[in-house]
């Protein structure tokens, strides 16, 4: 019966999620359609309790129920970001808002992204391991509780294994591509041919400013003979 409502949680999520941004955008009703996104939490309040009733009537406490308990903790985690940023796109494409940016990719902006979301992920697991320690001592501990101590030490290896991996963009942070320097006659990126030099720059320091009275040569001395008294020849 657990597993088949979070099954009908999940896709309850989903349902309410769809009908909240189509009413919100595709028929203008924005407050109905906050109504409906706010009813999800609902869902996990509708799980704990049937969970939690479970338990009292003498269940065995099981996988499912620690399932359960990282379900609800998740959704608490993750539930309203994923929201929001499915309500970003929806608003960029039914509504004609500006598209939302795109999270970093390098550097430590990239590495600051991940501590963020590595923090999503420390409290889903302080709200599954909270439940899940509840249910051990609703129980009253012994063999029985078992499968949820085995789900807290799941819950334990997610945390660790998700902080070493927004640990390695901090300690080697991912570099973003190199521009390509400009070279004299190489290509441009776009494939164009190289510019011609034009015959100013071709010419050495001193020669070729552009005008053809500086490309012309300049008048030399007549030489003079030393047998003339005047000079002439």
């Amino acid at each position: 019966m657990i597993v088949g409502l979070i099954v009908a949680c999940e896709a309850g999520f989903w349902i309410l999620l769809a009908a909240g941004l189509a009413v919100r955008y595709l028929l203008g009703r924005r407050r109905l359609g906050a109504a409906l996104l706010l009813a999800e939490p609902l869902l996990e309040v509708v799980l704990f309790a049937v969970t939690a009733v479970d338990l009292r009537n003498g269940a065995e406490p099981g996988w499912e129920h620690g399932l359960a308990a990282l379900y609800i903790g998740f959704t608490v985690a993750y539930g309203h970001s994923t929201v929001r940023w499915l309500d970003g796109h929806a608003a960029h494409r039914l509504g004609g808002a500006p598209r939302p940016p795109k999270p970093p990719r390098y550097g430590l902006a990239r590495a600051r992204h991940e501590g963020r979301l590595w923090l999503r992920t420390l409290l889903a697991s302080a709200v599954a391991l909270a439940l899940l320690q509840a249910a051990i001592w609703y129980v009253g501990g012994g063999a029985g509780t078992d499968p949820l101590r085995a789900w807290q030490a799941a819950v334990l290896r997610i945390l660790v294994i998700h902080g070493l991996i927004a640990l390695t963009y901090l300690v080697f942070p991912k570099k973003g591509p190199k521009t390509p320097e400009a070279v004299p006659g190489a290509a441009s990126p776009e494939g164009e041919p190289p510019a011609e030099e034009s015959p100013a720059e071709a010419s050495p320091a001193g020669e070729g400013t552009g005008s053809l009275s500086a490309r012309r040569p300049a008048p030399t001395a007549r030489h003079r003979s030393p047998c003339s008294p005047s000079g002439r020849e």
